[in-house]
């Protein structure tokens, strides 16, 4: 199950994880969300053990958004010892999203 990442908790969560962080920025109205959710909560089970996954519901919680210029939803961050890695904007396949977690674990 993919974590809820929110503005209280992302600094902690995700910028000081010593394992790769995949973060899908997301909401609740967007149809191309709803796409990609499962495929974020697939990607979460796989890599429990290696990385962390979570999601930012962009209408709660909008800081760390407008701090990484997410304009366009949903978009798929990853993360790796506090640094922006990869970004992908819009639905792409799961191996779009797993290669980007595969180059850091």
């Amino acid at each position: 199950m993919a974590l809820e990442i929110t503005d209280a908790n992302f600094e902690e969560v995700v910028l000081k994880s010593d394992k790769p962080v995949l973060v899908d920025f997301w909401a609740a109205w967007c149809g191309p969300c709803r796409m990609v959710g499962p495929i974020i909560e697939e990607i979460s089970n796989d890599y429990k053990d290696k990385a962390l996954v979570g999601k930012v519901d962009v209408d709660a919680h909008q800081q760390w958004a407008a701090k990484y210029g997410v304009r366009n939803i949903p978009t798929v961050l990853v993360f790796s010892k506090g640094e922006l890695i990869n970004r992908q904007v819009g639905v792409s396949p799961k191996a779009v999203y797993t290669e980007a977690l595969d180059a850091l674990v």
